[in-house]
């Protein structure tokens, strides 16, 4: 079980951390969450159905990262065809973002608190680690939220393919980037891992 998911009998998923896996998987947690934002309600907390009725962002975020883990819904890779087509693309993306990207962000907040949640709730398996033991649910919360530290730690690192993984895997150990390198791959072997214990 060590450094991957496993299975657990009627559900559920589990899988062995050292100390210091569970401290980076739980600071990179938080600092999803912080990336991420408060939502509509916490900025108003006297009124519970603010979250509700509240209009999301229509314009994309400035940061990279957030760009990736909120893309636009409505845009050509290759590019529009014409100006018209450009236009009509953003028009579509804003509505689309002002109704659900509130909704989205509540979900990916939901997920990484779920991870710190459950990362706090270990206790210590003796010899500086534990067994997580994931619920079918939290499992996948966490999917949720692996998929999204990857896609945040690729947009930091400008990976756009698995071909850019291959070149950043070959970085000498004193590239700045090598920590980030090393975690994104290991993130995904989680991640990979965790998405065979929920296949039927």
């Amino acid at each position: 079980m060590p450094g991957h998911f496993e299975p657990l009998p009627g559900g559920g998923a589990a899988v062995a951390l050292d100390d210091v896996e569970i401290s980076i998987i739980r600071s990179l947690a938080v600092q999803l969450m912080e990336l991420i934002g408060p939502g509509p309600a916490e900025d108003a907390p006297g009124d519970p159905l603010a979250e509700l009725f509240a209009d999301g962002p229509s314009e994309p975020p400035s940061d990279p990262v957030l760009r990736r883990l909120f893309p636009d819904a409505y845009s050509d890779p290759e590019g529009p065809a014409s100006p018209g087509e450009a236009e009509e693309q953003r028009a579509h993306s804003a509505e689309f973002r002002r109704y659900t990207e509130n909704d989205l962000r509540a979900g990916k907040r939901e997920n990484a608190l779920a991870v710190i949640r459950t990362l706090d709730a270990l206790s210590s398996g003796g010899e500086g680690g534990a067994v997580l033991k994931l619920s079918p649910e939290e499992s996948r919360q966490w999917l949720g939220a692996l998929n999204d530290l990857r896609l945040a730690i690729g947009a930091r690192l400008d990976i756009g393919d698995e071909d850019d993984t291959d070149v950043l895997f070959g970085l000498p150990d004193e590239d700045a980037r090598k920590p980030m390198v090393m975690a994104y791959l290991w993130l995904g072997g989680l991640q990979e891992t965790l998405v065979g214990t929920l296949m039927p």
